[in-house]
């Protein structure tokens, strides 16, 4: 075996947090129903029951139409859908990439790169902090 893949003196990688896995496949499979949607000119997406039973628009409505508008190389139309998710989604999507990286780097025994780390209170105010201001913006995006 090649040196370069072999474990650093013994050092075992630093497991790969769960999370990061479940944000890594919920966005891959959010890019790939973006990529389909943007593909069928806006016919095949996911329905959204909240809107189906209400006729509301829930927070999160438009977010596929916005992800294939960015993946058009549309970022006004995009930012027209939901524009929260066209701020938070790009900063998560990069978070995520670079976790991901950082771990791939130390399996194969390349580089260990610092991996990003949350306090135990931001690991609770940032989530909490997001849905808040996501149920906010959709209550006011119903309103006007």
């Amino acid at each position: 075996m090649h040196p370069a893949h072999t474990m650093r003196s013994g050092v075992r990688p630093e497991p790969l947090d769960r999370r990061v896995l479940g944000l890594a496949g919920t966005l891959a499979a959010g890019g790939v129903l973006a990529v389909v949607n943007g593909l069928s000119g806006g016919r095949i997406g996911l329905p959204c029951p909240f809107h189906l039973v209400t006729g509301l628009n829930c927070p999160f409505c438009g977010t596929t139409r916005m992800a294939a508008a960015l993946l058009q190389g549309d970022p006004g139309r995009a930012w027209s859908f939901n524009p929260p998710m066209f701020v938070v989604l790009p900063i998560v999507a990069v978070a995520v990439g670079y976790q991901l990286l950082a771990w791939t780097l130390d399996r194969l025994g390349w580089i260990r790169l610092p991996r990003l780390r949350m306090s135990d209170r931001l690991q609770r105010v940032v989530p909490a902090t997001f849905l808040a201001g996501m149920a906010l913006y959709g209550v006011l995006r119903n309103l006007f």
